[in-house]
């Protein structure tokens, strides 16, 4: 009994001894992402920027990541000359810091293909997704982040005439013919960027884990569906 004792206080001891060093990975914030791939016209953004509001975590678009690159010291022509469209060349030269990691890409007089402006917006996408739990909307961020462990990704789509409202009704374009031109073409160029950069088929449910029609059910509800399955599948979230 006095063995058993003796094991038993050492355990207790060991225990409060060694826990201090297993605090810091049990209290360890797990860092998501969820990427939200979007028909124009279908609220994407809009379904983005309500989900990071319910989640407390970042929101990042075209934009914000053009917002997060200038302080980060990265250009933010990386975002603007590569804005979901197929490929083409240009001159220049670019400088970005990463973390403490410097980078240069200088074409001097040749030029930088978009393949080199999508590796550098891909490596401070991952920077992103490395260093907070965020919504990303687009940027084929779903295929840049095939290898986080934690990323959930979405794609949001809507019939025809449900995107024709939405993009007259936020004031892109005036009449039915115009907003319907516009959301063809926009898909078209979308399609083809995700399609040429990564080895999957844009809006085909094979590529994502949620697939959802933004006009099913009003918003708040459709971001609520996205909130259960995120905690379905991450635990503690």
């Amino acid at each position: 009994m006095r063995q058993l004792r003796g094991c038993f206080a050492l355990c207790i001891y060991k225990f409060f001894v060694y826990l201090p060093l297993f605090i810091p990975y049990i209290m360890e914030e797990k860092k998501y992402v969820i990427t939200i791939g979007r028909q124009f016209g279908s609220g994407g953004r809009e379904l983005g920027k309500l989900l990071a509001h319910k989640l407390g975590i970042a929101y990042y678009d075209k934009e914000l990541l053009c917002e997060a690159a200038k302080k980060a010291g990265v250009s933010p022509e990386f975002f603007e000359k590569s804005d979901e469209k197929f490929p083409k060349f240009f001159n220049g030269l670019f400088s970005f810091t990463m973390g403490y990691n410097p980078y240069t890409l200088y074409s001097g007089s040749t030029s930088i293909s978009d393949d080199s402006l999508y590796r550098a917006q891909s490596d401070f996408i991952h920077s992103v997704a490395d260093t907070h739990s965020c919504v990303i909307v687009g940027r084929s961020a779903d295929y840049i982040l095939r290898d986080h462990p934690l990323c959930i990704n979405v794609f949001v789509h809507a019939p025809m005439e449900a995107c024709i409202e939405r993009i007259m009704k936020r004031g892109d374009k005036t009449t039915h013919e115009q907003a319907k031109a516009l959301a063809e073409k926009t898909n078209k160029l979308r399609a083809g960027y995700y399609n040429f950069y990564t080895d999957k088929t844009w809006g085909d449910a094979k590529s994502y884990h949620l697939t959802i029609d933004s006009s099913s059910m009003p918003m708040d509800d459709v971001a609520e569906v996205i909130c259960d399955y995120l905690r379905r599948r991450i635990k503690n979230v």
